[in-house]
């Protein structure tokens, strides 16, 4: 059996939370989706409310990843602890709450779910994302698993694949807002995409007000950040998983406006 698995890019601020409230089911059953991963980690514009958790679940996530931004709402911390569909990397250190590591039913198979943060250009002393992920996949493990690597380094994010190939069903990009064209299923057959891109305002700069981001590169001082208002969209991937090999068949990106 093929299953369909979506993954979301960052939704950012009400617009793209919005957005993805109204277009997430319809998307869904248009491309017979079994299981959604979204990463949610602006819909606070920096971080998530516990409120804004439950609103992707609404929406149909199955699961939210986070990242950098995990712990820019305090309120999120106790969620954390209890929800075991609320990943932070798993490469934080081991003070930090949370988890960033799930199995889930999925019908009659299992999915996993590991979310990582990338070292390059993201200073946040976390451990080695690769040696955690070598961990994880140690032993005995679901049919299906999912990767979640929420990083600034195209090389970084593509190397971890090529670390991961064959080992895990698929793996993702998240953080830089911006779709690659390079999605693919690399030589052992895992699929791949260094970007996911974003869900949120199509006029703005990754989210953000184009006004605000302009402010700060001429080096002004560009106030709190406010997510752009007007026409949303919402960009993903779609990875076709065969329940025999546990491995991708096909990879299609999606941008619903």
């Amino acid at each position: 059996m093929i299953y369909h698995i979506l993954a979301v890019g960052d939704v950012v601020g009400e617009p793209g939370l919005t957005h993805l409230e109204r277009s997430l089911r319809p998307l869904k059953k248009l491309k017979g989706i079994h299981f959604t991963v979204v990463n949610g980690e602006n819909a606070a514009g920096v971080g998530i409310l516990p409120d804004q958790v439950d609103r992707l679940y609404q929406a149909g996530a199955d699961v939210v990843t986070l990242g950098n931004h995990t712990f820019g709402k305090g309120q999120i911390l106790r969620r954390l602890e209890e929800d075991p569909y609320l990943l932070r990397p798993a490469n934080y250190t081991g003070r930090a709450p949370g988890r960033g590591y799930g199995v889930y039913d999925c019908g009659h198979i299992q999915i996993a779910v590991m979310s990582l943060i990338g070292r390059c250009g993201l200073d946040f002393n976390a451990d080695n994302p690769f040696a955690t992920a070598h961990r994880l996949l140690a032993g005995e493990r679901p049919r299906f698993t999912l990767v979640d690597f929420h990083a600034e380094a195209t090389s970084e994010k593509l190397a971890m694949a090529y670390y991961l190939d064959g080992r895990v069903s698929a793996l993702w990009g998240t953080h830089t807002h911006v779709p690659t064209a390079d999605e693919q299923i690399l030589p052992k057959g895992t699929g791949y995409q260094t970007d996911l891109g974003m869900t949120g305002a199509v006029v703005s700069v990754l989210g953000i007000r184009p006004e605000q981001s302009i402010e700060n590169f001429l080096g002004g001082v560009p106030g709190r950040y406010q997510p752009a208002e007007g026409p949303c969209k919402l960009q993903g991937t779609v990875f076709s998983l065969d329940s025999d090999t546990g491995l991708c068949v096909a990879v299609e990106r999606v941008d619903i406006r």
